[in-house]
């Protein structure tokens, strides 16, 4: 097995059928590769854009070895995937990112640990695993404060914001997390949410977009808009600084996007980090049509071993990109018709509440301050 850089005719294997995987797909496609990609469930998205599949749970060894023996390189769409594997397909083919940058963002506890050895600031926490422990990070933190589990949390699921204290409730609220390991955020006053979509390469270049501001509904993203308005030259600069180290420490290898609040003291900007997804993000879906590469393609040229892209956005223009939720896609009738609007619709069969459906993209001129 060898990690040479692939040429036009190879395979890329993409873990994960759904949206991002579907693009990824798309965007290797224009580069003359061919797609492999794996998953469990027989509507994934991504299998309409595929070469190749496999429907295969993540735990079945013999599926998986077979599924990384037919392809040059394996990525993932998505950081749910059990470490073991993730091992298994390293065992077989190059796998970026690697396992180790995959189960050090998975976990919540873990990759806060690991941002606050880097020297970067998050809000503070407190393992909980016992209701004991539950009152001791409420002593330590405050309230409000967030509790989450510490694995498999997205969209807000996993997680439930603790206003007041009430001690009768402790065992319930360990009930209702299914006795998952969770930990304790201490709440953080910001002002906004922003972001940085980032690509770092095998030899260890570094191309990051620019960054973004994110509105949530619901705990869902709605709206991401770009740049981010009102925020100081020196605030985005750190920004991009923040997503390098973070991606030279993981020796990271692909697309990757943190997720960052902004607070303001006294009339000074702050970043503090809130998590690290080890992906192509929601929040980059804008650069398809608003960067010179799309974060697909960056993430495709990182781990099949060749050059960034240029990563700026288009005309310098500002770009917004609004998130199809549910039933809002029903609209596409509409976006079709409106002039300067992109559509992109992911190929689900069932509009259910909160789930995206697909997402449409809007460029213009940049705001005057």
């Amino acid at each position: 097995m060898t990690d040479t850089a692939l040429k036009p005719g190879s395979t890329l294997g993409i873990v994960g059928g759904g949206q991002l995987g579907r693009m990824i797909a798309l965007a290797a496609a224009n580069y003359g590769l061919k797609v492999h990609v794996y998953a469990p469930d027989r509507d994934s998205p991504a299998f309409d854009v595929a070469a190749r599949t496999t429907c295969a749970a993540y735990d079945d060894a013999a599926a998986l070895a077979g599924f990384a023996q037919s392809v040059d390189v394996v990525t993932y769409e998505f950081e749910n995937i059990p470490r073991a594997t993730a091992d298994i397909l390293a065992r077989h083919a190059p796998l970026h990112p690697n396992a180790e940058a995959l189960s050090t963002t998975q976990d919540r506890l873990t990759e806060k640990e690991f941002i606050n050895r880097l020297g970067i600031p998050t809000a503070p926490f407190q393992a909980v695993d016992t209701p004991d422990d539950l009152d001791r990070a409420i002593a330590a933190l405050g309230l409000p404060a967030v509790l989450k589990t510490r694995r498999f949390g997205y969209d807000g699921k996993g997680q439930r914001i603790l206003r007041e204290r009430a001690e009768g409730d402790r065992n319930a609220l360990f009930a209702e997390f299914g006795g998952a390991p969770l930990i304790l955020e201490g709440f953080v006053p910001f002002e906004r949410e922003v972001s940085v979509v980032a690509a770092r390469g095998r030899d260890g270049s570094f191309a990051a977009f620019d960054l973004c501001e994110n509105e949530h509904r619901d705990h869902i993203l709605a709206l991401t808009r770009v740049p981010a308005p009102g925020l100081t030259p020196e605030t985005a600069r750190a920004a991009l600084d923040i997503a390098k180290r973070i991606a030279d420490a993981l020796d990271y290898v692909g697309v990757l996007a943190v997720e960052m609040f902004l607070v303001r003291e006294d009339g000074a900007e702050r970043l503090v980090v809130n998590e690290i997804a080890p992906r192509v993000h929601n929040s980059g879906h804008w650069t398809i049509e608003g960067a010179t590469t799309s974060q697909f393609a960056q993430h495709v040229r990182a781990v099949s071993g060749w050059p960034l892209g240029d990563s700026a956005r288009v005309g310098g223009l500002s770009v917004e990109m609004r998130n199809l939720i549910g039933a809002q896609a029903d609209d596409w009738s509409a976006l079709l018709a409106e002039p300067g609007a992109h559509l992109h619709l992911y190929g689900k069969g069932e509009a259910r509440p909160g789930r995206k459906m697909g997402h449409v993209t809007r460029l213009g001129p940049v705001p005057k301050a």
